[in-house]
């Protein structure tokens, strides 16, 4: 797939009621949009230099927006930023000046939680939609009703939220309801955690969060531990949510915007778990009556995932069963290799940037766009000069690498961890 392919957007029809659900993707930085907008997003959402929840991502000057949206545009996508802080007095002051570059920049939607962000950026920037974030918490129908008498044309859903409760909410209010698909849990209520201010004074509902779930605890009763040292140490951290295997569950209670989690994640994260959802959604609205779950969409998916995972409040209340207790499980046992730049069909070969260290004799994975898929051993490299290695051991170096199947360039190429 090229850049100047598929020019149209993915979706059309009535307003609040997409034909096809969108599929909303993380980007941290301006690589990881252009690599989840190839492999699929019809949109994706980044953090500006303020007012979002993520102030350790890399996060996007106004000239980088501008870049990000014009090449997502090549593919019909769109670009949202994330201005979901709670505003203290002190954030307020270059708020309606930030909108109006936001606007100007193309973006098409804010994603924000403070009634003062929405108001203003209504009556600063009303080229902007803005849509509610999953910050406030919404639950019910009737909250739902008041944000779309608001003027907001979509609503994030809390984590929370169950099929019923989506079911209730769509019955109810013609609205788009977008939900979290894929991706970490918050310990806390919808990421109302203050944890984070209390344990480092970084407030987690103005991009500070230092995940404190995720630290080693120990209990105590009357000061006396409750386990031994040489035991593990309890975390309160949740599984991960993935729900590819209840895709047809999620199109037809009603979802118009699908998102997965992770503007910190890889390249090769998000690039993976676009790609599956982009494959599965297309194949249910080619064929809804025979559609199947392949098993290597789950495969897939696994070998992206940080950590083990559930189907969040889908389906059930999570119990003790969807956390994770030391030591904490790697479920992905793969590593990011290098990305291809280029590929000569005379010789065979691929010039491919490389992103972690492999060599001579070892297996490694290629995967693209729409199911691009193959597994090889590395049988023969050479540096950009025609020198043979026996190792890529340079970070970003460019290696020239005989494949057996033709490559495109944003292919990606793996290893198993461990694998010789």
């Amino acid at each position: 797939m090229t850049t100047t392919e598929k020019t149209t957007p993915r979706y059309q029809g009535k307003r609040n009621r997409l034909d096809k659900p969108e599929l909303l993707a993380p980007a941290g930085n301006l690589e990881k949009l252009k690599f989840a907008v190839h492999y699929g997003a019809d949109a994706v959402y980044i953090g500006g230099q303020k007012y979002g929840l993520r102030s350790n991502a890399d996060n996007f000057s106004f000239e980088e927006m501008k870049e990000g949206v014009e090449f997502a545009n090549r593919y019909g996508a769109k670009v949202f930023v994330a201005t979901n802080i709670y505003a203290h007095n002190e954030d307020v002051e270059g708020l309606e000046e930030y909108l109006r570059a936001l606007e100007e920049a193309g973006i098409s939607a804010i994603i924000a939680a403070d009634p003062a962000i929405i108001e203003t950026a209504q009556r600063v920037a009303p080229k902007l939609e803005v849509h509610l974030s999953t910050q406030q918490s919404t639950l019910n129908w009737q909250a739902v009703q008041f944000w779309k008498d608001e003027g907001l044309p979509r609503v994030v859903l809390a984590r929370e939220t169950s099929f019923k409760d989506i079911a209730e909410i769509k019955k109810h209010v013609d609205i788009e309801i977008e939900a979290f698909i894929h991706g970490a849990m918050c310990s806390s209520f919808s990421g109302r955690c203050v944890l984070s201010n209390h344990f480092t004074d970084r407030d987690s509902n103005r991009g500070g969060c230092c995940q404190s779930c995720r630290w080693k605890y120990d209990l105590f009763v009357d000061d006396m531990p409750l386990y031994p040292e040489d035991e593990d140490k309890f975390t309160m951290g949740s599984k991960d949510l993935c729900m590819i295997e209840y895709l047809p569950e999620l199109i037809e209670v009603g979802v118009d915007s699908f998102k997965i989690e992770g503007r910190m994640k890889s390249i090769h994260y998000v690039a993976t778990v676009v790609n599956v959802y982009r494959q599965a959604i297309d194949a249910y609205f080619a064929d809804p009556e025979h559609f199947e779950l392949k098993q290597q969409w789950v495969e897939e998916i696994n070998k992206a995932a940080n950590r083990p995972l559930n189907t969040g409040f889908f389906l059930d209340t999570p119990g003790a069963e969807d956390h994770i207790y030391e030591p904490e499980e790697k479920a992905a046992p793969y590593d990011f290799a290098g990305v291809v730049l280029a590929y000569d069909a005379k010789t065979g070969y691929a010039t491919v940037q490389q992103r972690n260290h492999f060599k001579l004799g070892q297996e490694i994975e290629f995967v693209g766009p729409e199911g691009t898929f193959f597994k090889q051993t590395v049988t023969e490299m050479t540096d950009a000069d025609g020198e043979s290695l026996d190792a890529a051991r340079h970070p970003l170096q460019h290696i020239r690498i005989r494949t057996l199947k033709p490559v495109k360039p944003m292919d990606m190429m793996r290893k198993k961890i461990g694998k010789k």
